[in-house]
């Protein structure tokens, strides 16, 4: 039987940084805290993250990578001819399955302001964005195959995106009295009608 090899000092050191994020928000992620759950000096915690900001995105990119992999394992349930808007709705419970999942996480990374978030449009049209190209591409899919109507492909995927994390931020703030099952219901009509609006001939 294989032996996982021991973690190095930077793994461990954004393996706690990440549970503290998650489990206590980000203003308990200090150079400090982690260096003293780490089992090292405050001091030596900087020979491997420049400064708190550092950790911090480190810790953030390897968090969309986890986002981009819920996604892309409901997209991955699908057949290959399975219709777009179902390819687009899969794409949205992958993100409700990440914001119930990782509800802090969620917050940090969609909600709060950040060095090194990524910012529209400059950022999403250069498909930087691993967890937002997968819901472009389907758009363009859309409008190339005349299911929906020409328009700018990214503007679009925000709009539909946009529609999403105002519920997921308003649901995380205990304004709805839906269960999960209900919310999810209410963002697949939500979703219906926008898509509905799209795909209208002027």
């Amino acid at each position: 039987m294989k032996k996982t090899p021991p973690q190095t000092t930077v793994e461990r050191i954004s393996e706690i940084a990440l549970a503290l994020l998650q489990n206590q928000g980000p203003e308990a992620v200090t150079m400090r805290a982690v260096a003293q759950a780490v089992g090292i000096t405050p001091m030596a915690i900087y020979h491997h993250f420049s400064n708190r900001e550092a950790l911090l995105q480190a810790v953030t990119d390897r968090e969309f990578e986890r986002l981009a992999g819920f996604v892309e394992a409901r997209r991955a349930k699908l057949s290959a001819r399975a219709a777009l808007k179902t390819v687009m709705f899969e794409l949205m419970h992958g993100y409700i399955d990440y914001a119930v999942a990782r509800p802090l996480l969620f917050d940090y990374v969609f909600s709060k302001e950040r060095p090194g978030a990524r910012r529209f449009p400059e950022d999403f049209r250069a498909r930087r964005s691993p967890t937002m190209t997968p819901l472009a591409d389907c758009v363009a899919a859309g409008m190339e195959s005349g299911w929906l109507k020409k328009d700018d492909v990214w503007e679009v995927t925000m709009q539909l995106s946009g529609l999403l994390h105002g519920y997921l931020v308003l649901y995380r703030g205990g304004r709805f009295s839906y269960t999960e099952k209900e919310f999810r219901a209410f963002c697949e009509r939500a979703m219906e009608r926008l898509i509905e609006g799209l795909r209208k001939v002027k």
